[in-house]
């Protein structure tokens, strides 16, 4: 079956200029895609939704034998590819992307990321966030392990996103994969310093406790490395009490959302 789809996809791929214009079209890593063009995996529901309803096929249609698929295609009009190179916002976003992921090399890597839970309030949430380049982009991922119950295993919830340089400051934008129902915006001081230690900034977001209010948090991140255990460093994350000594008391202290006398607005702490 994986074989069939997978010739499929190729030959709805050959409508288009090549196979990096669809996978910009469908917003999907290049290395991920081959895969699915090679037959070596198949994409979740979520996935295979998406790519039938970019390329007008049904579900049933793109998993057919491949010399059936063909036929049906070919008695069909061809799709129509929509030319986006001149749309008035195109210049700017590639633009955007030209210059956004220079400068980010240097803070590539692992971080614990901390700041005062969203959905539990008077709680300390500690997450791991990953920065990885992939080609001309930088990308990252945050894991929030949570643990509702003393009895119950851990819930991992992850959150995938594109970061940009701009101007001396880091802005990520990020959306929860689960559900597709959250997103959360950080930016964040970069280090002025040879080596990268210590981040802080502010973190936007939604809260998880059934009322959705936007919430505003500052946040830190704390640089572990370029390659880490993942499997320790996430036993490591989760919610702590404000006064939990497994969170440095510099951290604390960086976290705390208090309002000083004169600022009219919440402000991020260098």
């Amino acid at each position: 079956m994986n074989e069939d789809f997978a010739r499929n996809l190729r030959l709805l791929c050959s409508y288009y200029r090549s196979v990096a214009e669809v996978c910009r079209r469908l917003d999907i890593n290049r290395p991920q895609f081959n895969r699915y063009l090679s037959g070596r995996y198949r994409p979740s529901a979520h996935t295979l939704r998406r790519f039938c309803a970019f390329f007008g096929v049904d579900e049933h249609e793109i998993m057919m034998p491949s010399a059936q698929f063909e036929r049906l295609v070919q008695v069909r009009p061809r799709p129509v590819v929509p030319a986006v190179a001149h749309a008035p916002e195109a210049a700017d976003l590639a633009h955007l992307k030209e210059i956004g992921s220079a400068g980010l090399d240097k803070y590539l890597g692992y971080y614990f990321e901390t700041y005062l839970s969203m959905a539990c309030p008077g709680q300390l949430l500690r997450t791991l966030v990953c920065l990885e380049r992939r080609d001309d982009r930088v990308y990252y991922q945050r894991t929030e392990r949570l643990i509702e119950h003393p009895r119950e295993k851990a819930y991992h919830g992850i959150y995938r996103g594109l970061a940009h340089f701009l101007t001396d400051r880091i802005f990520l934008t990020d959306y929860e994969t689960l559900t597709g129902l959250e997103m959360t915006q950080t930016i964040l001081f970069p280090s002025f310093k040879n080596r990268v230690t210590r981040l802080t900034g502010l973190k936007l977001g939604v809260s998880g406790s059934g009322e959705r209010m936007p919430c505003c948090a500052r946040v830190v991140y704390e640089y572990l490395g370029q390659a880490i255990e993942v499997r320790r460093a996430l036993r490591l994350c989760g919610l702590y009490p404000l006064d939990d000594t497994r969170v440095d008391e510099a951290t604390r202290r960086a976290v705390a959302n208090d309002i000083a006398a004169g600022e009219w607005h919440f402000r991020a702490r260098h």
